[in-house]
């Protein structure tokens, strides 16, 4: 029966964009100018319906000023167009028939907004759920419905490519290796504290996700897979004005998202406030299969565990900062961050061991406890200097975080015989502090030059150093003893020193970017011993050059069809947890154990996309790692030990669809669709591993506007079965949806969310490879949710007295 399901569910994603190609109508194109026959960006063109003013289609411009309205029913309309700083534009009467296919309008032009009339402008604009450019693609985080009342990680799983296992690990287009940016400046944060802070961040406090598989040069080359960009909200409208967001969600267990944002924006200045409060009940349901076969495969032992985990968490964010415009070429601002979060967490264990003839030999119980907080603040300090000649521009930024986690573990482990007598005890306890300090100080400038190209170039220095403690005792028979082959302490410094160019051009139909970054990384580790344990060091140095290209031509002048072909080079730098040889236990059976002899791993990817009408995105992609840093688990007796390792080499082919349909006035469609072919070739423990697969994922979201404020939403994912290195991840599927309903005169939203309806994302594999043995897995987790969030706009604009220069409005509005 779930086979079936899953290839129903499957079916009709595949069948749907198919279906709803067949609906195309008409189209219209058109262009924003202002009076000075210049373009207007971001402008929002609104197709109503001319008798009852009805929204029919929504559009923006784009940087050259042009809009393209699709899937226009015969009939007759007026166009709306709005726009930050300009007065409200409506037009006439026209009338659309099906005689011609492609209705082309003449320029639009919208005069500058007097200060009286800034109050009377209302921006209802929908946005697209994904926007692609050249060298991105972008996802408004609002657009979804079930995002209220989640965070940062749980909007992440539902865009487009990405995933999030169970653990809180992110991988793009199937791939592991993103690095995460907060408005543009990289976290600097992996695994659970990567986790943990995404967490900590509201939707409500999200604009956008800016997803780039080959990011341009300005940005730092780290990351495999890709760049993801998680920009925050900053309300731009005049006066005193914000949004507060509560929400509620219930599974098995409460779970609750909130956020208030604050903006105070009057003639140069701008200060603005991001709170955010996260609480979080939930479990896990694991159970863990190991069996083991002699020389000739006949069979040796079997372990069978179950762990009970209950977690509960809770966490607080705040931003807040203030942008100061010193004239129409000068601007400064200051922001600070910080975000606190507190994990609590206990495991029941249960191993038993069975002989090769399937008797119980012994039983294990294990209570443990796990706590860990993760603590972190920032300062920022940017300069903006604008010069006369349009275009030219220089910014620079100077960056301090810190980030502090404390972990304390207790287990308590009771082994038994088979029939059911004592036969030891042992308590084990540890202690673990980690401290990260990073420095980073970057300058970026642009400058066009002859012909229209565009020229930016930049530097960037950054310092990071971390210092991790672990402290472990053993308590046999109520004497503690010091556990030296897991106490350790572990220093770590990295300096890493960066220099960009970039260039770009834009013709009628081609526009060309292409970009080469140079960095340069210095690696200090320092392994402090211990009674038992020597001292132990390394460094190194290295130099790497990142070449970035982009073409896109358009086979006509209404980009209806165009091509994009993209290169880049990549670089994964070990996580700072991975360089740290510390063993932390995950149980009496399970070891996690760093690698300092960790290589970075060089990628190449180049990928060529067709997009049609700016819906319909087909890329094909092939990317290759050389040194891939992957999981990797030693069997020792019955102890499992995993430690990230250089792998050796892997190879991703890949096709993807991403497309947008409108089969009706009232109703959005956005689908997404991936096809992969892997290999991975390595020498691992000794033995050749050479795995290749197919990888499969798929997901869609409809949107309805049903009218009267209410819209609706179902959104649905399948993942087939993942192949990497030892593991083989279950496939899985899941449906969702929500509902809204505009209230308070438009400026409040009750939205009703529901996640995994059938309760159907269970995280379960395989581990392959192993020598005489292998493993199983089956993680169910508290993933069918129901919320309810509410959000409340508040406040409004004034009118401010012009400045005695003229423009620094204009400036301030460009903050």
């Amino acid at each position: 029966m779930k086979k079936v399901v899953q290839l129903m569910l499957i079916s009709s994603m595949i069948m749907l964009p198919v279906c709803l190609l067949a609906q195309a109508r008409l189209s219209m194109i058109g262009s924003v100018l202002d009076k000075n026959k210049r373009p207007v960006s971001a402008a929002t063109v609104n197709l109503l319906q001319a008798k009852d003013s009805v929204l029919s289609k929504v559009a923006l411009t784009g940087e050259d000023g042009t809009f393209q309205l699709e899937n226009i029913k015969p009939g007759t309309y007026r166009l709306s167009v709005t726009a930050v700083g300009f007065a409200g534009y409506l037009s006439d009467s026209m009338v659309i028939t099906a005689a011609n296919p492609v209705i082309r309008i003449p320029a639009i032009e919208i005069a500058q907004a007097e200060a009286s009339q800034l109050n009377a402008v209302t921006v209802t604009a929908r946005k697209p759920f994904v926007e692609r450019k050249i060298d991105r693609t972008v996802v408004n985080v609002d657009a979804l419905i079930s995002n209220a009342g989640t965070n940062a990680l749980e909007v992440l799983d539902k865009s487009p490519g990405i995933l999030v296992d169970q653990d809180g690990n992110i991988s793009m287009n199937g791939k592991p290796g993103v690095v995460i940016f907060i408005d543009d400046k990289p976290t600097y944060l992996s695994g659970a504290e990567l986790a943990a802070y995404l967490k900590s961040l509201p939707s409500g406090t999200l604009e956008t996700i800016e997803i780039m598989t080959r990011p341009p040069a300005r940005y730092d080359a780290a990351g495999n897979a890709g760049v993801i960009n998680i920009k925050t909200k900053k309300l731009k409208q005049k006066g005193f004005n914000g949004n507060i967001s509560p929400g509620y969600t219930q599974g098995v267990y409460p779970k609750s998202n909130n956020s208030l944002n604050l903006n105070f924006r009057n003639n140069a200045f701008n200060y603005y406030l991001n709170m955010g409060y996260n609480y979080n009940e939930g479990f896990n349901d694991l159970d863990i299969e190991r069996r083991y076969v002699n020389d000739d495969g006949t069979p040796h032992s079997l372990f069978s565990q179950n762990s009970w985990i209950r977690r509960n968490s809770s966490s607080g964010s705040l931003r807040t900062g203030v942008d100061y415009t010193i004239d129409k070429f000068n601007s400064i601002g200051l922001m600070l961050s910080g975000s606190k979060t507190g994990n609590r967490g206990t495991v029941n264990n249960k191993s038993y061991l069975y002989n090769g003839q399937g008797a119980l030999d012994s039983l294990i119980t294990a209570d443990n406890v796990d706590n860990r907080d993760y603590s972190r603040g920032s300062a920022t300090l940017n300069f903006r200097h604008k010069f006369k000649q349009t275009g030219r521009e220089l910014s620079a930024d100077l960056d301090y975080i810190y980030n502090e986690s404390h972990a304390d573990q207790y287990y308590r482990n009771a082994s038994y015989k088979a029939d059911q007598t004592v036969k030891g005890r042992d308590d084990l306890s540890g202690i673990i502090p980690s401290y990260i300090n990073i420095y980073s100080f970057k300058s970026d400038y642009t400058q066009p030059l002859a012909g229209g190209v565009k020229a930016e170039a930049g530097i960037k220095g950054s310092l990071i150093e971390t210092n991790n403690i672990a402290t472990y005792n053993v308590i046999i028979n109520n004497v503690t003893y010091p556990d030296y082959d897991k106490t350790n302490h572990f220093t770590y410094r990295e300096n890493i020193n960066a220099g960009y160019v970039n260039f770009s051009k834009d013709w009628k139909r081609v526009s060309l970017q292409a970009g080469l970054r140079a960095e340069n990384t210095i690696m200090r580790g320092h392994q402090l011993g211990n009674a038992q344990k020597p001292d132990s060091s390394f460094k190194r140095d290295y130099v790497n050059l990142f070449p970035t290209f982009y073409m896109s031509y358009k086979l006509d002048s209404a980009s209806v069809n165009q091509f994009i072909l993209s290169y880049g080079k990549r670089i994964q730098r070990p996580n700072f947890g991975n360089l740290n040889p510390f063993i932390s236990p995950l149980d009496k059976f399970t070891f996690y154990v760093g690698n300092p002899f960790l290589q970075p791993t060089i990628a190449h990817s180049v990928e060529l996309s067709h997009v049609y009408k700016n819906k319909i995105t087909t890329s094909l992609s092939y990317e290759y790692y050389d040194g891939d840093i992957n999981e990797t688990i030693e069997l020792q007796g019955h102890q499992y030990y995993s430690r990230p390792a250089n792998v050796g080499t892997a190879e991703y082919l890949s096709l993807s669809v991403n497309a947008s349909f409108e089969p009706a006035s009232w109703v959005t469609v956005n689908w997404f669709g991936l096809a992969q072919y892997v290999t991975f070739k390595a020498n691992l423990y000794n033995n050749k591993l050479d795995t290749s697969g197919y990888n499969v994922i798929t997901n869609f979201n409809s949107q309805f506007r049903l009218g009267k404020g209410w819209t609706a939403e179902v959104l649905g994912l399948f993942r087939g079965d993942i192949i990497t290195t030892q593991f083989v991840l279950g496939d899985f599927w899941t449906l969702g949806g929500g509902i809204s309903k505009k209230i308070l005169k438009g400026k409040g939203t009750i939205k009703l969310t529901l996640n995994d309806l059938f309760y159907t994302r269970l995280n379960y594999g395989l581990i392959n490879n192993l020598k005489n043995a292998k493993g199983r897995y089956y993680n169910q987790g508290d993933t069918r949710l129901l919320g309810i969030n509410f959000t409340w706009n508040f406040g409004k604009t004034f009118e401010t007295r012009k400045r005695s220069n003229g423009s620094a409005e204009s400036e301030t509005q460009r903050i």
